[in-house]
């Protein structure tokens, strides 16, 4: 990791407002460092203004999805946000059409803008729309959020329900053809409950506010 360490530092003597200044700092105040393979990863956390936590890691993916990067990673790690975070869809619709505006950033690296100022390079790149406040967000998000949580628990216990007799049977063909269903109801009930445990803390959070 030697070589990335002195990549950081060196980027972090760059002049202020730099793209490269700027993304050593941001590793930096986070204990981090460039990964290998990975450079660009944080390069576009940065540049397109995401943060770098798990929701902004999934409106990333919605970006570089709409931006044309359809990769295996960024398919599985959208569909996974999209799944268990159904409040945040119009955000996700969002940032998937701003990636569609917004010329192809797919092999993008830090030489090619380190020493550019981030503010300049971002308007290069596109016109960036005006984040949603969470306090305005569409209630019917919630909603279908809430009861989309109960829909799937429901499907999912009825599964195990059906497939919980076939559990027992001698034949290993009855064991498979029940096995997979019943573990994938169990992970509807289990992906219901943690999307209402989300929608309960969000609530509880919100209250305190």
């Amino acid at each position: 990791m030697t070589p990335y360490h002195q990549k950081v530092a060196a980027l972090h003597q760059l002049p202020a407002g730099t793209v490269g200044k700027e993304l050593a700092a941001c590793l930096l105040s986070r204990g981090l460092t460039l990964i290998p393979g990975f450079e660009s990863h944080d390069l576009k956390h940065l540049v397109l203004d995401y943060e770098l936590e798990p929701l902004g890691e999934i409106r990333l993916q919605a970006f570089m999805l709409g931006n044309g990067n359809w990769t295996l990673p960024s398919v599985l790690i959208f569909v996974f946000g999209f799944l268990l975070l159904p409040q945040h869809w119009r955000l996700f619709w969002l940032d998937f059409r701003a990636g569609q505006q917004c010329p192809a950033l797919a092999a993008l690296e830090i030489e090619d803008c380190q020493a550019q100022p981030l503010s300049e390079f971002r308007n290069l790149l596109f016109s960036r729309y005006t984040d949603i406040n969470p306090a305005m967000k569409l209630n019917v998000h919630r909603k279908l959020s809430t009861w989309g949580s109960y829909a799937l628990m429901a499907v999912g216990a009825a599964a195990m329900l059906f497939c919980y007799p076939f559990l027992w049977s001698a034949d290993l063909a009855d064991l498979v053809g029940a096995g997979f269903p019943f573990v994938a109801g169990a992970i509807f009930v289990v992906g219901g409950l943690l999307n209402l445990t989300l929608q309960s803390a969000l609530r509880a959070k919100e209250a305190h506010v």
